[in-house]
């Protein structure tokens, strides 16, 4: 893929003022151009990009970084990605590096070294869901293939996963929350998420997936009697769905939590049980709030 001055800076960090500079003094990243003479950078120009703003963010001067070769580089990258005080925007990079390229040892590499680092609750909250965002700028604006996407996205889905096997059950009285994805909704990442950070506080966990009937979310809530409801809107607007799950939060009065695009509000009318969720901060607070106040209308 081809990505022009501005995405390259975007992604970087790099202001395209300093590319043009870079470009006159020193022949390591000479980027292509189009018929009419606009700058492009290739996929591996990206990466090398990437690689040389970690570095330069950890001190070293492009006139040292201009001579060095390929693998270098990457082995200086990797040095600082290991340091305990490295910041968690060169931890991105480094993620969005290991995508484009589509490299899983390196992904798990860096993913191992953060949950050593900060444990998997801040890695998830941390690092991984502001990485995804970027994801999805990218792909908004059309700089990651499909095949990149799915590749990242099931990778971090198979940590989730595991991860969450190896949580402990939760106790009898648990707090009941059921996780669902409506019809045509197939971006699951941020609800694994969700979901993985209630059962370490704590919750029951019933995970229902992408794409469930609006019935068989209905007999779920029939069976279970839950507390709460999380789900994420990221597909195209479905009426009938709407109608369903507002009869559904209405008649059983069960807060809908929900996250994605926020201005998705399904029932006009039963706005007490509509909860916004725009991160996962927002998400263990709103959750820790629940459980004491249910523990302090029971006592």
């Amino acid at each position: 893929m081809n990505y022009t001055i501005a995405q390259a800076e975007r992604l970087t960090g790099i202001k395209a003022h300093t590319l043009r500079i870079w470009e006159r003094r020193y022949d390591f990243l000479v980027p292509e151009r189009t018929e009419t003479n606009i700058r492009y950078f290739s996929d591996a120009q990206l990466r090398k990009l990437i690689n040389v703003s970690i570095l330069l963010k950890n001190n070293y001067r492009i006139s040292s970084i201009a001579g060095m070769s390929e693998d270098l580089i990457h082995s200086k990258v990797g040095e600082f990605l290991s340091l305990e005080d490295t910041e968690n925007e060169e931890v991105i990079k480094a993620l969005i590096l290991s995508m484009l390229i589509m490299d899983e040892a390196e992904f798990n590499r860096i993913f191992n070294r953060l949950v050593l680092r900060s444990g998997l609750m801040h890695t998830i909250t941390d690092v991984i869901y502001p990485f995804l965002g970027q994801v999805g700028v990218l792909w908004g604006t059309n700089k990651v293939l499909p095949a990149q996407e799915h590749f990242i996205s099931n990778l971090i889905r198979q940590k989730i996963i595991s991860a969450m096997e190896s949580l402990p059950q939760p106790g009898e009285n648990a707090g009941k929350i059921v996780f669902f994805l409506m019809e045509q909704e197939t971006h699951e990442i941020g609800l694994l998420l969700g979901a993985y950070l209630a059962k370490d506080l704590g919750w029951k966990v019933y995970y229902l997936g992408q794409n469930v009937p609006s019935d068989d979310i209905a007999m779920t809530v029939e069976l279970l009697e839950p507390d709460l409801l999380m789900t994420m809107f990221v597909a195209a607007r479905n009426y009938k769905n709407d109608e369903i799950l507002c009869r559904l939060i209405e008649s059983r009065n069960i807060p809908l939590l929900y996250s994605g695009n926020l201005a998705y509000l399904p029932c006009k009318t039963a706005s007490d049980c509509h909860v916004p969720v725009r991160n996962p901060a927002e998400f263990i607070a709103f959750l820790q709030e629940f459980r004491e106040n249910t523990t302090q209308i029971q006592l």
